[in-house]
């Protein structure tokens, strides 16, 4: 722990077939048997998971085409959480090459060997698609091939600090000019942690090597809280209360945080305890300043408002919302939707002013396996994006209508059994944990996964 670690971001490579989105292709290769001198014949198609099985002989292979952005990066032990950390590098950032922070915890095979990892991931730049257009665009450049190669590079740096227990799921917010992160451990804690120093570590070499030197092993929580007796998945942080926050646990209770003057926090020792199981995850209104919506294993997913007692805040329930445990949700910053995805793998879109009903106003079942992690686009109302255990991130548009015409003019089944909301699937990871998009780079996908971390923009989004 007393060495700098500095490693690269490395691009996935096509012959790896780790990568597909809907306009991905897989390449099937047949040796002619009279002719071993010839090249192999090959036949590209549109491979669509679940629809389609890979034959013997037939490989997966990457479309650069289909992705503006793809990078790849891993950590050692895996991080089944994280969050992305906004910067003071601007809004609406479309240019390449991209800098992006984010913050993630491990889920080491020791709890001793767990560690809060905030990583700046930099020089980021397009796929050869991307670079193609921007050659077409300055074709005064005189820089070398190698040269050029050695430029666009990805980086990461990293400055990291030891937790004791592996990381359940851990949320970032700004307190002012200050990040902090709120971290649910195994150990059954949530703890506050004050990410300022290891944000000044990354961006300069400098306080790096002193961070590494003299504080990282200083990292201590601002706060703990451990009266959920219990471990616990659920947590969110309220946009338009600073410092408030909700956090759910395995045991069905929900506490109620809230920073106050001074720099301390109360959180209520009286639980919200209408679940009846464990609660999976909690999503703060993005308009209401007292309201969240929260699911859980017991198939509901219920609205909640913290002006009331405790034992009288659930306002609203969809009971059965999904057939099995509900997983995961995302409140729409922008629409009255709600969308969940649940053990069944389907997603299901809320709206809140027939959420009484109890009946969901769309319904998409893509993914073959638990939907584990779910997200609104931050300024697309309409767009969101969906991972599950099937290896799948799947990319909807609630906007999309479907084309009789072309679904007439299709002569694939397995083309036309396509929701026409579904843009893009991407795949590559294995056992996919968790999704973000980039509040701050419009399209920007990140997912951290067994297999490491995704960073990818699409040219459906």
């Amino acid at each position: 722990m007393a060495e700098r670690k500095v490693s690269t971001c490395d691009e996935q490579q096509s012959d790896q077939g780790e990568d597909e989105g809907m306009d991905d292709d897989f390449e099937s290769e047949e040796e002619d048997d009279e002719d071993m001198g010839e090249e192999d014949e090959t036949e590209k198609k549109v491979y669509i998971p679940g629809k389609q099985s890979v034959e013997e002989g037939e490989e997966l292979v990457m479309d650069q085409q289909a992705y503006r952005l793809y990078h790849e990066a891993q950590t050692g032990a895996p991080c089944l959480s994280f969050d992305i950390i906004s910067d003071q590098l601007g809004e609406g950032r479309t240019e390449f090459p991209v800098t992006v922070f984010l913050y993630a915890g491990t889920q080491a095979d020791t709890a001793l060997a767990n560690r809060l990892l905030l990583m700046k991931m930099y020089n980021l730049h397009g796929t050869s698609k991307e670079k193609k257009e921007q050659e077409e665009s300055d074709s005064d450049s005189e820089s070398s091939d190698s040269d050029e190669e050695e430029e666009r590079k990805p980086q990461l740096e990293l400055a990291m600090c030891p937790h004791f227990g592996g990381v359940n799921r851990l949320r970032v917010t700004s307190l002012g000019s200050t990040q902090v992160a709120a971290v649910w451990s195994e150990k059954g804690q949530v703890e506050l942690y004050d990410l300022q120093k290891q944000l000044a570590a990354v961006s300069d070499s400098q306080a790096l090597a002193t961070f590494l030197k003299e504080e990282q092993q200083k990292i201590k929580p601002l706060f703990s809280f451990s009266g959920h007796m219990t471990e616990g998945f659920a947590m969110d942080w309220s946009p338009k209360v600073p410092g408030r926050l909700a956090t759910g646990d395995c045991n069905k209770n929900i506490h109620l945080w809230n920073m106050q003057e001074g720099g301390t926090w109360h959180v209520d020792q009286r639980p919200f305890t209408a679940h009846t199981k464990s609660v999976e995850d909690i999503q703060w209104s993005p308009n209401e300043a007292t309201v969240f919506a929260s699911c859980s294993v017991d198939t509901t997913v219920r609205i909640w408002d913290v002006r009331a007692a405790p034992n009288k805040a659930c306002m609203l329930t969809a009971n059965q919302a999904h057939d099995s445990d509900v997983n995961v949700i995302s409140w729409n910053q922008n629409e009255p939707f709600i969308v969940s995805g649940g053990d069944d793998g389907v997603l299901k879109i809320w709206d809140l002013r027939q959420f009484q009903k109890g009946v969901s106003v769309a319904k998409f079942k893509q993914h073959t396996a638990p939907i584990t992690s779910v997200e609104w686009h931050p300024t697309d109302g309409s767009v969101f994006a969906a991972a599950g255990a099937d290896d799948q991130i799947t990319q909807w548009d609630l906007a999309v209508e479907r084309d009789q015409e072309t679904e007439e003019a299709s002569n694939d089944p397995a083309l036309t059994s396509i929701p026409p909301q579904l843009l893009f699937i991407h795949q590559g990871q294995k056992d996919i944990k968790e999704l973000h998009w980039h509040p701050q780079c419009p399209g920007v996908l990140v997912s951290t996964a067994v297999s490491g971390f995704n960073v990818f923009r699409t040219i459906s989004v």
